[in-house]
């Protein structure tokens, strides 16, 4: 591991909040525990600061565990993005069973304040269906309630402490991905009690919206799910730039590696700052157009930038911004802005460019 990797797991692993964008989120991304994990079902006793508000069973994953350890287990394989550890936990299974987790807050969220929550999920292999919308909980007290099936609004009437403020994230497709980590994002305003948060799926089999991806065992739907994050608006770079209407733009902090429709997540800036242009003219819509290098076959680079510009319509619609409003297209390598001839040239020609109009 890397001077820089190190640094990053130790902030994790330490809560620090300002350098992560004043996240208030306790032990984000679950790499503070008190044993390594040697059993499944044991989250609350093996993370610090994290548990269930149910019976459910949620499971910690760590690299240090050889039972419980990352990448392979025992619905598939993830590599931890974040550090050495996340969680896996059923969003969907028979007769109503659920799985949550509940963190703490650093602090209470200020009433009528603006903030972003985040975190990331990837669906396991061994998982039969994919779900379309993650749900989100806030509470002033911990919630322990003696179910292992759903959360309902019913239960939450009967805790102690204002737990009104309940979001939703959805996708317009299914939350499908197995192999990269998928951010998800929502805005709120704080109620000013909110001390704790709790994520999973709080609707019935029959109300759950659900796609059923193969045929396994499990007949379920396991996510692994990191980095969570709850972060004042105001803390972040808001500033959007006035983007040229029918003129064609490159994302200059965009890039993808040899072959990969998948871009680094530190490379997000950009992205918001789209996403929230977008936002803030509602009626503007957007052509995403994918590029490759020359090294491969053009029906193979075809697809490739049809992917890429996907990858990119993907994270808008995940961060709020409606299907019918983007259009996705592909060139392969057929127009490149540097030359093919080098590295840093092939790496410029893995890029995707935009158009916005009115």
């Amino acid at each position: 591991m890397n001077t820089l990797n190190k640094i990053i797991v130790l902030l994790l692993l330490f809560g620090s909040t300002s350098v992560l964008g004043q996240n208030v989120v306790v032990n984000p991304s679950f790499e503070k525990f008190v044993q390594c994990p040697v059993k499944l079902g044991n989250l609350a006793q093996d993370v610090s600061d994290w548990n269930m508000p149910t019976l459910g069973s949620t499971d910690y994953f760590n690299g240090c565990s050889t039972a419980i350890g990352t990448p392979k287990n025992f619905n598939g394989q993830q590599s931890a993005d974040f550090g050495k550890g996340y969680v896996g936990f059923y969003m969907f299974a028979p007769d109503n069973y659920r799985e949550y987790i509940q963190g703490k807050l650093f602090s209470t969220l200020d009433k009528g304040r603006r903030y972003t929550v985040t975190f990331y999920i990837s669906l396991a292999e061994r998982s039969d269906f994919a779900v379309k919308q993650f749900g989100i909980r806030f509470s002033e007290f911990p919630v322990s309630i003696e179910t292992s099936k759903v959360l309902s609004n019913m239960h939450f009437s009967k805790v102690e402490g204002d737990t009104s403020n309940k979001l939703e994230i959805k996708y317009s497709k299914f939350f499908a991905d197995e192999v990269e980590w998928v951010k998800l994002s929502k805005e709120f305003v704080a109620n000013g009690t909110e001390n704790f948060i709790i994520i999973g799926n709080f609707y019935n089999d029959r109300r759950t919206q659900k796609y059923q991806t193969k045929r396994k065992l499990t007949k379920g739907s396991y996510y692994y799910l990191d980095m969570v994050s709850v972060t004042p608006i105001d803390s972040l770079d808001q500033s959007t730039p006035n983007y040229e209407l029918d003129s064609v733009h490159v994302f200059k902090d965009v890039h993808f590696n040899f072959n990969k429709s998948t871009f680094k997540t530190e490379y997000q800036q950009e992205m918001n700052g789209i996403v929230q242009y977008l936002k803030n003219n509602p009626t503007f819509k957007i052509t995403i157009t994918g590029h490759t290098d020359s090294i491969g076959t053009e029906i193979f680079n075809k697809e490739l930038s049809l992917l890429r510009a996907k990858e990119v319509g993907r994270f808008l619609t995940v961060n709020g911004i409606q299907g019918d409003r983007i259009h996705i297209k592909g060139h392969g390598s057929a127009k490149p802005i540097a030359s093919n001839k080098t590295k840093a040239g092939r790496l410029l020609n893995r890029r995707v460019e935009f158009i916005l109009e009115n």
